[in-house]
């Protein structure tokens, strides 16, 4: 018997030690130099409970804010199981986000790459290597160039942006009171699904597809357990949903090809004729993302331009100024916006700029390190995570003065150089965004109609989170009036 005991003592002993070591081998994990000061949290899991506490301000998020104050700029953490540097420091950032396929590549967290099928394959199944990405980002970005890009913005889409605009403020008008960020979602999700698949809200089977996308944006940063019950469970469901009905654009596109209308879903189908890599799953994955990330941005961002409007009536006062003036100069008042006339409309675009500064909607930008990369006396390991937090450079007071407050103005006397390093709203160097010009077009022509034809009143609501992805409480509230009913 007392064998048994000696044996469950060494046992118990050789657990302990292991259990010891492995721990001290997750808070230090190996490095050819100093690795940034701060902590690695508990193993597997690291700090990704921490980083989701929801912040009940517009206030950079708190997992960010405390580390920065006790590390600095630069710090390294454990999220989901991946080893991560955090980084808030501008010139750094600017660096890295120059960096692709040199020291650093995309690199996506386990929950968005299982949202938006980035496996990272072909239709061979071989692994993609970082030409390839490259290649495809390139050939994927030009696409959207090709819908929304300023060439089309000018050519074909202002009109259409301010017809949605008057036809959505008009309905809204009728109604006792409405929640901005769920109207503006649905008006923004028709739009653009609208121009990029040809997709029809009113004939669609699912009368819920907007609000299964908006929820999927919390699948991004929320812990990849794929259980029943869970968040990403959730997420992953509705993906399903969303995923289904891409298909079936594609097939109903297919079954009519003499119906070829040149929009993003005609070139991806015609694109997949000569490129290996656009499989039916990755047209579906792509089609996805862009709708998710176009209607996402420009509704929060709206929704909190519309909270800043209600709450300052001497920016309010500005803007019907500017448009007063717009509408004077047009031959016919009743006519529609022109480029010259969005390109005018400077005081509006101040506006666009502080609502986009102070939204920050994306959590954050994320790269993998390929070789070591030496900062500040401090080393990222190959293979590490670094994530780029806008939301840390655009609410820094030492770069934005009273930086929580909304202040148009303050854009008069910014450098473009201050901006490229400290306003980063789309991202940086070869990712920028290609719907930025897009979505400062529709918020600007929306304003427009907004400002010249009607009044806005808050009726309840209006509290800001960040989780670290911007939310609006239990919703914000307005009651619209027309000017010329009042």
């Amino acid at each position: 018997m007392w064998h048994l005991g000696v044996l469950m003592y060494v046992v118990a002993l050789v657990v302990v030690g292991l259990t010891q070591y492995l721990v001290y081998r997750w808070r230090n994990p190996k490095c050819n130099g100093m690795l940034p000061p701060g902590s690695m949290g508990l193993p597997l899991v690291g700090e990704t409970f921490q980083f989701l506490v929801c912040g009940k301000s517009i206030d950079i998020p708190p997992f960010i804010k405390t580390r920065t104050q006790k590390y600095g700029q630069i710090f390294k953490t454990s999220l989901v199981g991946c080893p991560v540097v955090v980084s808030s420091e501008p010139d750094f950032n600017y660096y890295i986000l120059q960096q692709e396929g040199k020291l650093v590549e995309l690199w996506y967290m386990d929950s968005f790459a299982k949202l938006f099928g980035m496996s990272g394959t072909g239709k061979d199944g071989s692994s993609a290597s970082t030409n390839s990405i490259g290649h495809i980002h390139k050939y994927i970005r030009n696409l959207v160039l090709n819908q929304v890009g300023v060439e089309a913005i000018r050519e074909r889409i202002l009109p259409d942006m301010e017809e949605m605009s008057w036809k959505s403020l008009s309905d809204w008008s009728t109604q006792d009171s409405l929640d901005v960020k769920n109207a503006t979602s649905s008006m923004v999700f028709d739009f653009t699904a609208k121009r990029l698949f040809g997709y029809d809200p009113e004939k669609a089977k699912d009368k819920n597809m907007r609000e299964r996308f908006t929820y999927l944006l919390q699948g991004l940063i929320s812990f990849p357990l794929n259980i029943p019950g869970t968040t990403f469970h959730k997420c992953l469901e509705s993906q399903k949903i969303g995923l289904k009905l891409m298909k079936d654009l594609i097939d109903e596109r297919r079954a009519m090809p003499d119906k070829f209308r040149g929009d993003f879903i005609d070139q991806m189908i015609d694109g997949m004729k000569t490129e290996s890599f656009l499989s039916d799953d990755f047209v579906m994955h792509v089609m996805f993302g862009v709708l998710l990330a176009s209607f996402e941005t420009i509704s929060s961002t709206l929704t909190l331009a519309v909270m800043f409007l209600i709450e300052h009536p001497m920016v309010v006062k500005e803007l019907e100024r500017e448009h007063e003036e717009i509408l004077q100069n047009r031959e016919k008042r009743e006519g529609k916006v022109t480029w010259n006339e969005y390109k005018s409309m400077k005081y509006t675009m101040q506006v666009v700029n502080e609502s986009l500064r102070m939204a920050s909607v994306a959590p954050g930008i994320l790269r993998r390190a390929i070789q070591d990369i030496h900062i500040n006396g401090y080393t990222i390991p190959k293979g590490w995570t670094i994530f780029v937090v806008p939301s840390a450079l655009q609410l820094n007071p030492d770069t934005y003065e009273d930086p929580l407050a909304f202040n148009p103005s303050r854009w008069k006397d910014i450098e473009p150089s201050a901006m490229a390093k400290n306003f980063i709203p789309f991202g940086g160097g070869t990712r920028m965004c290609a719907g930025a010009e897009f979505t400062k077009a529709f918020i600007a022509v929306f304003l427009h109609v907004l400002v010249s034809n009607y009044r806005l009143e808050k009726v309840k609501g209006g509290e800001i989170t960040r989780s670290p992805v911007l939310g609006f409480g239990n919703g914000f509230y307005v009651k619209i009036y027309n000017k010329d009913r009042i």
